[in-house]
């Protein structure tokens, strides 16, 4: 144990002489190791959070909920494209026949956005706030949390009675400080009464569901501000929750036959809805990030490649200097592992420098973008690990050769 502690002591002091006493030479090796590392870790960390904030955004959607709209999530927009733009928009007449006939749905909620409205408050006023039509299930559906006030009671939806729940943002800028419960506004002419603020969302890269600049009524108050016949091509959805204990294939199959049915489609003719479920964007996400992973290792992989021969390169020569020093360690009694782990341990050193150098680069760089970027870029524990055994596998294969040759000399010719 205390030979190995001592080779260990030794090979360190030894990589740190070769980098005191070849500067440049050792420089210019370590910079492809730490050019590799920070590409392959800088774009793996990048990567992570991307997918972590994507995820993050996509969840929201809920894997036991299907949302019944014209286009598939799952085909190429460009491919027939009119075909789908052809299809019915997903109406209140489906979601009402579902909610009817549907026995394997839990919740059900159709919405459809009527319009960017401006809301006025006395003086203050907010454009372009995004106004969402909804039904009652929507704030379960959802998870809706409320941070003042509440969502409407079934008397409220169903007699279509004055009153809007409004999100974080457009609180802050038409209200500020004063409590918007209870308060007044106008929209399109009309006096809404707000009885909730919903929570931030917070940074949102997809915004998908993302409430804060939003204005939901109720769909039977609708009916009076706004065009609740919305033909705009993504205007409308419905959305429906399974039923505890039941599949999410049966109710896809539940609700292929009642819509078929509603919308009077012949037995050979193809569905004019699509199924939607979240299944389909994270097959896709999978993909999208395998590849940018993928990008990443292939760029970094050429930049190691280059500095693993360098540092090689660094290790022969160092073998040739020290021939003398190998032949006086053999001739008192060095045993061949103990010469090749002394160069083994040296070259890893060598490597795991200058991957500590790229992985501060990484942490310096994601530092500064989480600043800049609407979400963060972390540099995770996986990724500081898997850079530093990067890093030692690249010093095993860059001073295996070269400590073989010292550990194989001849003591006398040495």
């Amino acid at each position: 144990m205390m030979v190995l502690i001592k080779i260990i002591f030794e090979s360190v002091s030894q990589a740190f002489q070769q980098l005191k006493g070849n500067k440049l030479r050792s420089f210019l090796s370590l910079l492809g190791i730490t050019i590799g590392i920070f590409c392959i870790i800088g774009v793996q960390s990048a990567v992570d959070s991307l997918e972590d904030n994507i995820r993050g955004s996509i969840e929201k959607l809920g894997d036991d909920v299907l949302y019944i709209q014209k286009m598939p999530w799952n085909e190429d927009p460009g491919q027939n494209f009119w075909k789908y733009m052809r299809r019915p928009n997903p109406g209140y007449g489906d979601y009402e026949a579902i909610r009817e006939k549907v026995r394997s749905a839990g919740l059900v909620d159709y919405h459809v956005f009527i319009g960017a409205k401006t809301l006025k408050y006395r003086s203050n006023s907010v454009d372009r706030v995004f106004a969402v039509a909804v039904t009652y299930d929507c704030a379960e559906l959802f998870n809706v949390a409320f941070e003042k006030g509440r969502y409407y009671t079934p008397t409220e939806y169903h007699y279509g009675m004055n009153k809007v729940v409004i999100g974080h943002t457009v609180a802050d800028k038409l209200f500020g400080a004063i409590d918007p419960i209870g308060k007044e506004i106008k929209v399109s002419g009309h006096r809404l009464e707000v009885i909730g603020v919903i929570e931030k969302s917070g940074e949102d890269l997809l915004k998908v569901l993302n409430w804060d600049e939003a204005l939901l009524v109720g769909y039977e108050t609708a009916k009076k501000i706004a065009n609740v016949e919305n033909n705009h091509p993504f205007g409308s959805t419905v959305n429906v929750k399974a039923a505890e204990g039941v599949s999410l294939q049966q109710l896809k199959d539940d609700l292929t036959g009642v819509l078929r049915s509603h919308r009077r489609l012949r037995p050979r003719e193809e569905n004019n809805f699509a199924l939607n479920n979240i299944s389909v964007l994270a097959s896709i996400m999978d993909n999208i990030f395998g590849a940018m992973n993928l990008a990443g290792l292939i760029i970094g992989g050429f930049a190691i490649f280059v500095g693993m021969f360098s540092v090689a390169n660094i290790m022969f020569v160092s073998v040739k200097e020290r021939t003398n020093i190998i032949g006086i360690k053999k001739a008192l009694g060095a045993k061949q592992y103990m010469v090749l782990l002394e160069f083994l341990i040296e070259s890893i050193i060598l490597c795991i420098i200058g991957g500590i150098l790229g992985l501060g680069i990484v942490y310096l760089i994601t530092n500064m973008l989480s600043a800049v970027l609407p979400f963060a870029i972390y540099l995770s524990l996986d990724n500081v690990i898997w850079g530093v055994v990067l890093s030692v596998g690249i010093g095993v294969l860059s001073g295996l050769i070269p400590a073989y040759q010292a550990a194989r000399m001849d003591p006398v010719e040495a």
